[in-house]
């Protein structure tokens, strides 16, 4: 394992090379005097392109401008947002915290839902439950989540005045921009408790239900499908027959053998899963008023701001080769028997 893990690690530099290559290979659709934009932070220096573009060598050859744009990114230039009137990198920094919340928040009650009505349906077959848990999933697989984020904002927000918008009540975003209260982290439900406030922290939560509930209705249906499916073929095997002809409780059979083989499909999902929440859920961020990456790269999308769409690119390679190494890691954890040769 440990032997795996190192030679994963070797190459995730040669991954993220790659996907540096292809993401630079992109930008080669656009001119010199456009790629030289992404890099004025003012009217002025807008300008003066031709200073630019000879400053970061965009009018050499492929090679030649690969490696001076590599060396910008390697030093935290990705570029001027003009979306954001900052560095991409400090937008990055400022936001990133936020989704990183808004993720684990999502992350792990939709895991755990998942599995459980998963495993529920499996074991109960072509019963009430099952046929409760697949019209579910059928419903969250087919509903889109923007469609059900209004409906709860409409409902929950409008209708019955309950949770709220945004990340915390006013006058505590006023005492962080403030200084009153210190941002240690940029996660407002933990900043709350490390400054002693559990009143920030409770009003941060109250804020997560509705996007938190939106995303697991959502994304917990794949993950009831594949592991109701999955576990009905580890259930139909060998083992399984055996265990419960050894007198096994059923309880035991099912959570601890038969659950246990048919959820490694389920890690792959949540793996990617945790990787793309990461970037921000953009229909969440946006309805809900969450200032995290997706609310920052939709409109920067649309209004074609470059290097924020580069920035975000990067930042998505990187998580995601990461998300594989840990699931990959996972399969040993849960399955000895895969080898890692």
């Amino acid at each position: 394992m440990t032997t795996f893990i190192v030679r994963r690690l070797l190459q995730l530099p040669i991954v993220l090379l790659a996907i540096s290559l292809l993401i630079f290979g992109m930008m080669q659709f656009l001119t010199p005097e456009q790629r030289a934009a992404t890099y004025a932070k003012s009217e002025q220096q807008a300008k003066n392109l031709d200073l630019i573009i000879r400053q970061y060598n965009l009018d050499q050859g492929f090679l030649v401008q690969y490696s001076t744009w590599l060396k910008q990114v390697l030093r935290g230039n990705l570029g001027y947002s003009k979306q954001s009137h900052e560095p991409v990198v400090t937008t990055i920094r400022k936001r990133l915290p936020v989704s990183a919340e808004l993720a684990l928040y999502m992350f792990f009650p939709t895991l755990l839902f998942g599995v459980w009505m998963g495993t529920m349906a499996a074991i109960h077959r072509d019963r009430f439950v099952d046929q409760v848990v697949r019209v579910f999933a059928i419903i969250g697989w087919s509903l889109p989540t923007f469609v059900l984020a209004i409906w709860m904002l409409a409902v929950f927000y409008g209708y019955f005045k309950l949770f709220g918008i945004g990340r915390a009540d006013d006058r505590i975003m006023v005492e962080f921009a403030k200084g009153t209260l210190k941002a240690y982290t940029g996660m407002i439900t933990i900043d709350g408790i490390l400054n002693g406030r559990w009143d920030v922290t409770y009003s941060a939560l109250k804020r997560l239900v509705m996007p938190v509930a939106t995303y697991t209705i959502v994304a917990s249906a794949q993950i009831m499908r594949v592991l109701r499916s999955s576990m009905l073929d580890v259930l139909n095997s060998d083992y399984v027959r055996t265990a419960r002809a050894k007198g096994l409780p059923e309880r035991v059979v099912n959570l601890k053998h038969a659950r246990r083989n048919a959820i490694i499909p389920v890690v792959t999902i949540a793996g990617l899963m945790f990787a793309f929440m990461l970037e921000g859920v953009f229909f969440i961020e946006i309805i809900f008023n969450i200032p995290g990456l997706g609310q920052w790269a939709v409109p920067a999308a649309i209004q074609l701001d470059f290097p924020a769409v580069i920035g975000i690119a990067l930042l998505t390679g990187l998580v995601v080769s990461i998300a594989n190494l840990a699931v990959d890691i996972l399969y040993g954890i849960i399955d000895p028997r895969i080898s890692f040769q």
